[in-house]
């Protein structure tokens, strides 16, 4: 089974592709280009590279946030796009999760974080055992603060990866052991965890449309928050 991941939720813009559970491909840019302009050409270059044409593909993948709100929207338009015209499965998967997924190599806490901006962080963590992924924590959106006291208590090394890994690292490191900033090109979001993650899903037997993929950005937009704001002040 193929499946062509895209992975939009960050500066960073990348595709892969994986073929029962092995990454066969992966172009990665952060130009700062608009991903609107260089995510299908990297797709289609990607594909004619490994022989292959968009009829060779079985199914379609992109992070489905958290992440830049019009990032988010850029990758899921064009995983829906793909699926509904080929009629292939389509999967949402979650950005934070896709990150830890490309990089987990040792044992440890694994700690996603992407900048969010107001003083917030996207945040998951998982725990690698033996090769085994376990979730810690959910998807969220919390301070800095908040996340201190989260990984307070774990004892293992953990390790930070995203665009936010940086920040968390300058803001918690010199008052928490054990936190570990992995370099700079393991910490970006990548495709291919996007795409592994994907293959997890089908193993399991799940064949979700292109209809269900729904982003998940875990707050509002600024401009529905301040819509929210002005009717609260409207009514009162």
């Amino acid at each position: 089974m193929r499946i062509l991941a895209f992975e939009t939720s960050a500066k960073a813009v990348s595709v892969a592709l994986v073929e029962d559970g092995n990454l066969v491909g992966e172009y990665l840019q952060n130009s700062g280009q608009t991903h609107s302009r260089t995510l299908m050409k990297m797709a289609e270059d990607l594909l004619k590279n490994c022989d292959l044409t968009p009829a060779d593909v079985d199914a379609v993948a992109c992070a489905a946030g958290p992440g830049s709100f019009t990032g988010v929207r850029i990758g899921a338009a064009a995983a829906k796009g793909f699926a509904w015209g080929r009629e292939i499965p389509c999967y949402g998967v979650s950005t934070l999760e896709a990150m830890v997924r490309s990089v987990a190599y040792a044992d440890g806490i694994y700690v996603a974080a992407m900048d969010a901006r107001r003083s917030q962080v996207y945040t998951a963590a998982y725990i690698c055992r033996g090769g085994t992924i376990t979730r810690l924590l959910d998807d969220c959106a919390i301070s800095l603060e908040e996340l201190r006291e989260i990984l307070r208590p774990w004892k293992e090394t953990k390790f930070l990866v995203g665009d936010g890994a940086q920040l968390c690292y300058n803001t918690l490191g010199s008052d928490m052991d054990g936190l570990v900033l992995l370099p700079e090109q393991l910490r970006q979001q990548r495709a291919a965890g996007t795409a592994l993650l994907a293959w997890d899903m089908a193993k399991a037997g799940q064949s979700p449309s292109g209809a269900e993929l729904i982003p998940n950005y875990l707050r509002l937009s600024q401009a529905e928050r301040e819509r929210q704001k002005k009717l609260e002040l409207e009514r009162g």
